[in-house]
């Protein structure tokens, strides 16, 4: 082909033998952090421990920032901002952001979840974010988060992880009878309220009524006997249930890797690295979001005024303004795409599809259909984007999340753009996306890490 076509690069296949041993050690390193970050709170206490390490310090509004400084803001324990002062000109270069969101489709416990049916002890949920419902039931999970007692004490859950530990349980239906859940529409298969949770089965014994031997009374004595914990205290918790996967590599070649929540902690990862690894001379700043897979709402969502505050606060400390500030400054979105599935072809469109283990996947407007609900980055940003990462040696491709009219969705590019922020999404490829077992490339994860770096440069 001449040199004058565009033509996909497979990492892979241009990779020496160092470039390799780079992406796996890399991949290694986020193997850790996947299984051990699988909530948004788990996520930004790893990342948090990680920035302390690295000479980060809390930051606190009203403080004067200088050139030099390394600072966090943990906003609620579910929204994390990274800032490192760099020695040029804030009003002149604005800010290198990059923002990615560490919350993942879930099924949550509801605030009364606890119940009893002939003989077996339940717990209610409402899932989270935009979940295929059948594909939760018959599977591990673990169960995540955190209880705030009668007293403020808050007691961290994380149960199902370990070899050691139970593990929990939606039930689905077996093929011999299911003649009339077969004849329904897919989605309509198991419903939101059929999602509840297997919990126990031995009632109480010691009782001496016995009203009170009941399976749902035995709960309740080891939930406070082994947590402290009474059910009135479920009206202020924040419990999740989880796949209790483990990360594991997919092939004979081990060049993928499949785990629960990818999307979006596949991007926050390298974002974070990217940051510790290099000392620029822009000021840069890494977001990590919640509640992305909801609307981005929320006090610790990308709409909340935090991120605009955090500005502010920069350019108060070195005299110029927030608009100034912000009209100069550039931002990546960090989110995954569909990869390109050779399973699904009918919803991709094959040159406008990023496929795994061709680099980092810029998307330039996300959204559905006629581009609804989208931020379509401009063509010279773009073309400022192409320059920095030929000069970083990035390997990268293009692509849209399937057929025009085949569906769509958005991520928190939007969000900041309308901030008047120069934005375009870049992510990992991923198949299988809001299922509880995603799948990467690991040659994809490590370009989205040298793509970041060289945005940092």
């Amino acid at each position: 082909m001449s040199d004058l076509a565009y033509k996909r690069t497979n990492v892979y296949e241009k990779a020496d033998e160092s470039t390799m041993k780079a992406i796996f050690d890399y991949a290694e390193g986020y193997r850790k952090f996947i299984d051990g970050a699988k909530t948004e709170r788990e996520a930004c206490a790893f990342v948090e421990k990680a920035a302390k390490k690295q000479g980060y310090k809390p930051f606190a509004f009203g403080k004067k920032l200088k050139p030099g400084d390394k600072v966090y803001y943990n906003n609620r324990g579910k929204n994390i901002y990274l800032i490192r002062v760099g020695s040029g000109n804030i009003g002149e270069e604005g800010i290198r952001i990059v923002a990615a969101h560490i919350d993942s489709p879930r099924v949550d416990l509801k605030q009364v979840p606890l119940y009893e049916s002939d003989g077996v002890a339940l717990a209610k949920t409402h899932y989270y974010g935009g979940i295929r419902k059948y594909q939760w039931a018959a599977i591990p999970l673990a169960l995540h988060g955190a209880v705030v007692r009668a007293d403020g004490s808050v007691v961290e859950v994380a149960i199902g992880e370990d070899e050691a530990d139970p593990v929990f349980y939606i039930s689905d239906l077996l093929p011999h009878l299911a003649a009339k859940q077969n004849a329904k529409p897919l989605g309509e298969g198991l419903a939101g309220e059929d999602l509840n949770i297997w919990l126990g089965n031995i009632p109480y014994t010691v009782a001496e009524e016995e009203k009170d031997r009941t399976v749902k009374e035995n709960l309740l004595h080891i939930l406070h006997e082994k947590y402290g914990i009474c059910e009135e205290d479920f009206l202020s918790a924040e419990l999740s249930l989880v796949p209790a996967f483990k990360a594991r590599d997919i092939g004979f070649d081990r060049g993928l890797m499949a785990a629960y929540g990818h999307d979006d902690r596949v991007c926050a990862y390298p974002a974070c690295t990217a940051l510790f690894d290099e000392n620029p001379d822009k000021t840069v700043m890494v977001v990590l979001a919640d509640k992305e897979e909801i609307g981005s709402e929320g006090s610790t969502g990308m709409q909340s005024a935090v991120f605009t505050d955090l500005i502010d606060a920069l350019a108060s400390s070195f005299g110029v303004s927030s608009a100034q500030v912000r009209a100069k400054s550039r931002c990546l979105s960090a989110d995954v795409n569909a990869g390109y599935d050779p399973n699904f072809k009918d919803v991709c469109e094959p040159l406008n599809s990023t496929y795994l283990s061709c680099g980092a996947g810029i998307t330039k407007f996300t959204g559905a259909r006629g581009k609804s609900g989208s931020n379509d980055a401009s063509a010279e940003f773009m073309g400022e984007i192409r320059r920095m990462f030929a000069a970083g040696g990035v390997i990268w491709q293009t692509g849209e999340l399937g057929k025009v009219d085949a569906g769509g969705g958005g991520t928190v590019a939007k969000f900041i753009a309308n901030m008047n922020i120069d934005t375009v999404d870049i992510g990992v490829p991923v198949i299988s996306m809001h299922s509880p077992y995603e799948v990467i490339s690991k040659a994809d994860l490590y370009e989205l890490y040298l793509a970041v770096r060289a945005f940092f440069k």
